[in-house]
């Protein structure tokens, strides 16, 4: 049985607000989004950024050295199971790197 794999991609131009409304509504949980790719995450003064219950954060393979320049997250609906995927290392904070498995 094949599974589809639906992904929402948005830059959110670190506008709290923006990233906020897009991720806590259920608007892209029923279109069957299952994957969001967000550009210019807000980050706050501790270096994360705004999620919800209904989604892993994923951010680049370097944020935890260099949490100031992050500038791409991922998001992976909680339904999708965490043996399905596996960040990969990258070495830029542009980028959030996924492998997936068996989708």
């Amino acid at each position: 049985m094949t599974k589809k794999l639906s992904i929402w991609q948005q830059n959110v131009n670190k506008l709290p607000s923006c990233q906020h409304n897009l991720i806590s509504n259920n608007l892209l949980a029923n279109l069957g989004i299952n994957l969001i790719a967000l550009q210019e995450p807000t980050i706050n003064p501790f270096n994360l950024t705004i999620a919800s219950r209904d989604w892993m954060l994923i951010y680049p393979s370097v944020h935890g050295s260099t949490p100031n320049r992050t500038r791409a997250i991922m998001l992976i609906r909680l339904n999708i199971s965490l043996d399905s995927w596996t960040q990969l290392d990258f070495p830029s904070s542009d980028v959030t790197v996924i492998q997936l498995k068996g989708m």
